[in-house]
């Protein structure tokens, strides 16, 4: 179970690293943040439209490292062992005595 949630982890840091690359190596679209605070730059009349392998490239890595995660919770979320069963707690009174034998207070007439 550890290999596999190691595998897992490594896995995701290979894809979050590959995520940031493609998103750094895109082309800027203009608007946004930059354009909220004042920054718009002239650049915005001639941007580019984004190639459309590193859009997909930025949603498939996105969805990979979800999925990823998601796997990681299921499998390391599951008890590697049953929990102990609750025991009953041991009773400290003394099992009720039966009564003694009842004996018969009419009087039995001998036979002849």
């Amino acid at each position: 179970m550890d290999t596999i949630f190691t595998l897992l982890m490594v896995l995701i840091m290979i894809a979050s690293i590959l995520l940031t690359i493609v998103v750094m190596a895109q082309n800027p679209k203009g608007g946004g943040l930059s354009s909220t605070f004042g920054g718009a730059s002239s650049a915005q009349f001639g941007v580019q439209r984004t190639n459309d392998f590193m859009e997909k490239a930025t949603w498939t890595l996105g969805a990979t490292i979800i999925v990823l995660i998601l796997i990681s919770v299921v499998i390391t979320g599951k008890p590697s062992q049953a929990a102990p069963a609750t025991q009953q707690p041991v009773k400290k009174e003394a099992p009720a005595q039966s009564a003694p034998a009842s004996q018969s207070t009419t009087p039995v007439a001998p036979s002849k």
